[in-house]
């Protein structure tokens, strides 16, 4: 039985409603299935792990406790790609790495428990080493226990198995399953032949990530698997792996060993849609209840506290906090431009000053004279000195943004506000950009100011109140919506965005807060929405003189 090829059978007739990309995804296997290159398709090898699991491993919890576990079609065509796809010349397998991305109780626990299970038994590898992954160790011991809990339930499995203090043991081939977490003091050392991160979304630190994936090196062909629901806090490693896995999908990169399968709504809209709900629970009706789903939705519809963790939870629509200023689907913009268009044009900046803790952001605010869309460059400044720790302790990837451009370092422990001048200077000398305005917060600011008067810019304070914010603020939040705004698709920006959330006086007028920890940081909104005040005030004049 190939199992990939009836799955892609029943979404071809539409007895399977599935997303976009998981579309795309199965019908790029059954291609090279029908027509083998590198890679051919042993269905022995794909039905192996599938055959364990519904015969030797049982259901511990609810209504299915101590009956055989019985996999879902969509499991089952997971199962048999990830381990049935061959190099020809090798014969080990082709997939090393996977995101499978699902909402929550679609029976992922289940299926990676019997996975778990069957890699520490079954797999052949001498010496396994199955490594359960989360941010918190509760959270990685539910898959440890779930594991454990399938083997007691089975009479075949359990006396092989032995429960030692921190892990599962399989002493016929000395293999072990064990919990771990980013505070465990046993990440180094590993050899691991199967990795599972369980909630990709919750974990902050790339580092965990890096680490389990190099543990790995040693082995001939090991797995790790990313497994997930949607989150709220943007540009971490969840971000970064949710990218590469669409652009895996999408063809935009190659890579033979990466297999995503990515269960979400297409479009955010469908949330209300009930013959749409499947494409993110690929297990509704039979593991995932459907009166409960019907219940949640229809809470969510009347009240909006509700909304965000049904969209993130149930549908795999990512955004922010509840308490965000906007949504993600409102923020994401991913449209680009290339700051040669705007050469010797004006514009309005903005500036946002911080000593040490903060980042310092200077903001250029572009407008094109025929659409009036707006277009926005920025630059972002931090301490030399405590960068790294920066870097190791927030578990932002400054790094990254530092190694794409989009930030630059102060020499010694606190910003140095002439490098933000000069940032100005190049912009007006190299590329003949000229801010007829650049609006500042006046914190710290007093001889930056006179720094950049003597270089002819004209500066206005800009109070960081209600009364001077709350209409700018409107207008960006409007634009931001209305796709008006390119940012270049900057994800310090955006992540600043997301970071961003409203204090409301009671005339409805709106302020900038924090809306999550101290260090998620809001800079790039503030820079922005200073040259925004600056647009607000300035309006007619300014396009006069585009």
């Amino acid at each position: 039985m190939n199992y990939v090829l009836e799955y892609w059978n029943a979404i071809k007739e539409e007895k399977i409603i599935v997303s976009r990309r998981v579309y795309r995804q199965y019908e790029r296997l059954v291609n090279e299935i029908n027509n083998p290159e590198q890679y051919i398709f042993d269905e022995t090898k794909a039905n192996k792990p599938i055959e364990f699991i519904e015969r030797f491993c049982k259901h511990s919890k609810g209504e299915w406790a101590g009956k055989p576990v019985i996999l879902e079609l969509f499991q089952k065509a997971y199962i048999a790609a990830l381990f049935g796809f061959i190099d020809k010349d090798t014969g080990l397998r082709r997939y090393r790495e996977s995101m499978f991305y699902v909402a929550r109780k679609n029976g992922k626990t289940t299926m990676l428990a019997g996975l778990a299970a069957y890699m520490l038994i079954a797999d052949g590898e001498g010496g396994a080493e199955v490594y359960s992954i989360a941010s918190k160790r509760d959270q990685a011991r539910i898959l440890f226990d779930e594991t454990h809990n399938m083997i007691q339930q089975s009479p075949d499995l359990s006396k092989h198995i032995k429960k030692r203090k921190s892990d599962l043991y399989f002493p016929l081939t000395m293999s072990k399953l064990m919990p771990l977490a980013k505070n465990s003091n046993t990440l180094d050392g590993l050899n691991s032949s199967m990795v599972i991160i369980d909630e990709l979304h919750s974990i902050a630190d790339r580092n965990l990530y890096e680490v389990m994936k190099q543990s790995q090196s040693a082995r001939q062909q090991p797995i790790l698997i990313m497994i997930t629901t949607a989150g709220t806090v943007r540009e971490n490693i969840f971000d970064d792996m949710y990218s590469y896995a669409c652009n895996v999908v999408d063809g935009k990169f190659e890579d033979d060993s990466f297999l995503p399968i990515l269960y979400e709504l297409d479009k955010k809209k469908e949330w209300t849609d009930p013959a749409a709900w499947q494409k993110a629970n690929p297990a509704l009706g039979a593991i995932k209840k459907l009166d409960d789903l019907e219940r949640k939705v229809e809470k969510a519809k009347n009240n909006p506290n509700d909304i965000s963790g049904v969209l993130t939870k149930d549908f795999n629509i990512r955004d922010t906090v509840k308490s965000a200023w906007l949504t993600f689907d409102d923020i994401n913009n991913e449209e680009t431009f290339d700051i040669e268009h705007f050469r010797n044009c004006y514009a309005i900046g903005g500036a946002d000053l911080s000593v040490t803790t903060d980042l310092s952001c200077a903001t250029l605010l572009l407008v094109d004279k025929d659409t009036h869309k707006r277009f926005i460059h920025q630059m972002y400044w931090l301490p030399r000195d405590s960068f790294e720790k920066r870097v190791q302790m927030d578990k932002i990837p400054y790094d990254k943004w530092l190694n794409q451009g989009l930030l630059r370092l102060c020499n010694g422990n606190s910003i140095n506000y002439g490098d933000i001048t000069a940032w100005f200077l190049e912009m007006l000398n190299i590329y003949g950009i000229t801010p007829l305005w650049i609006y500042y917060d006046s914190y710290s600011a007093k001889y930056w100011v006179e720094e950049m008067e003597q270089h002819g810019f004209k500066m206005i304070r800009c109070i960081q109140g209600a009364r001077t914010l709350s209409l700018p603020m409107q207008m960006m939040g409007a634009d931001l919506q209305a796709k008006k705004i390119n940012y270049n698709n900057s994800p310090i920006l955006k992540w600043c965005l997301t970071n961003t959330g409203v204090e409301t006086d009671r005339n409805g007028n709106i302020v900038p807060v924090k809306n999550q920890a101290a260090k998620m940081r809001i800079d790039g909104t503030a820079s922005m929405l200073d040259a925004y005040v600056g647009l607000f005030e300035h309006y007619e004049e300014f396009l006069r003189a585009l």
